[in-house]
């Protein structure tokens, strides 16, 4: 077992539920805090009244906390967030809360997820006491498809989500909700779609999206990445691009107008079949988040370091860069390293040249 392994396991999972106002978060939580599979979790929320609390409680606690009947703790943001996560992890280690075991963060109100998410790996301290888990994003089966041309925010929020929740399915018609889930698994080929009536979902289907798959305590590298989603999404954006000019109508070129904020987004996976020097990979990054920082939406990344039996998985935000974990080893023959790219207005040709330049090696 590698060093880096326990201290990672270790950490509280943490997962943020985000999405366009109107889509369904509340009723999202207020069905999650229902579930017996929600004991030993601590929600992070803005307000209590705004999910409405009274028929679950059970017995208030001192400050900004509430004990629910499911055994989950509910903590409201007061002021800084940083603080609150500081705050709520010192009373757990003192005995004042239960000693939760996983931690929700719910964004009302808040359009962009990256900062919450640059939060948490960015914070030094809170980075020793917390993981990121997973992004799950809900996206209203009535409204998401003029939501997603009208507010770029919404389109950012379903193109870095490893949950998307499709909210409100029954009040949506067939053909709308159908194209609305194309252009979601378009946006976010990796992301499991999950469909949605009244807020019910079971809440194992949200959690553990992360590296770690904590029922066997060691990491997942296949379910996280994902990459074959992303090759297969480019297969068929390029089967797309061609052979459909023949006289009728598909409706692609209506697509291709409401569109519009969709083709700044970018999905894939670069593969590099050499070793790589890890020295050239950092000046590499710097060099991305430098040049192109804000449009780096969110990457993923198992590699093959030179002199290093072991993967290494990469984790970062726009600017900021989760610390490099050193796995226990590969789970199988396959040892490329494999990078899933999330970007605005990047294309993968430019990754591509970069880092070939900077790593002496092609990538594809």
């Amino acid at each position: 077992m590698s060093d880096g392994e326990a201290p990672e396991l270790e950490r509280l999972p943490v997962s943020v539920i985000t999405g366009f106002l109107g889509s369904g978060k509340t009723t999202l939580l207020k069905n999650l805090l229902r579930q017996p599979d929600m004991a030993d979790t601590a929600v992070v929320i803005n307000e209590f009244g705004e999910i409405g609390l009274d028929h679950l409680l059970v017995e208030e606690a001192k400050e900004d906390t509430i004990l629910m009947s499911s055994g989950c703790l509910c903590c409201s943001i007061r002021g800084d967030l940083i603080d609150t996560l500081r705050r709520l992890y010192k009373r757990r280690e003192r005995g004042e809360v239960p000693r939760f075991k996983r931690l929700v963060i719910e964004t009302t109100g808040l359009a962009d997820p990256a900062p919450i998410l640059q939060t948490l790996i960015g914070d030094p301290l809170l980075s020793a006491f917390y993981r990121l888990d997973g992004v799950v994003t809900t996206v209203d089966a009535v409204n998401g498809m003029s939501q997603l041309d009208r507010q770029f925010e919404s389109v950012k929020q379903a193109a870095v989500a490893d949950r998307l929740i499709l909210t409100k399915i029954d009040l949506a018609d067939a053909g709308g909700r159908k194209a609305l889930e194309a252009r979601l698994r378009s946006l976010n080929p990796a992301a499991p779609l999950l469909p949605v009536a009244h807020g019910v979902v079971a809440a194992e289907q949200l959690f553990n999206a992360g590296l770690y798959n904590p029922a066997e305590k060691s990491p997942d590298v296949g379910r996280w990445l994902q990459e074959e989603a992303y090759a297969q999404s480019e297969a068929d954006h390029h089967h797309d691009d061609h052979g459909h000019d023949h006289g009728h109508n598909h409706n692609h070129h209506h697509a291709q107008d409401v569109n519009r904020h969709d083709d700044h987004i970018r999905a894939f996976c670069l593969i590099h079949d050499q070793p790589i020097d890890w020295d050239r990979f950092v000046n590499w990054i710097e060099m991305l988040i430098t040049v192109r920082g804000a449009d780096l939406l969110r990457i993923k990344g198992i590699l093959n370091v030179a002199g290093s039996d072991a993967p290494v998985a990469i984790h970062g935000i726009q600017h900021l860069f989760h610390p490099p974990a050193v796995l226990p080893g590969w789970s199988g023959p396959d040892r490329r390293s494999r990078i899933v790219f999330i970007t605005r207005d990047l294309e993968r040709a430019w990754l591509e040249q970069s880092m070939t330049e900077f790593l002496g090696t092609p990538a594809h």
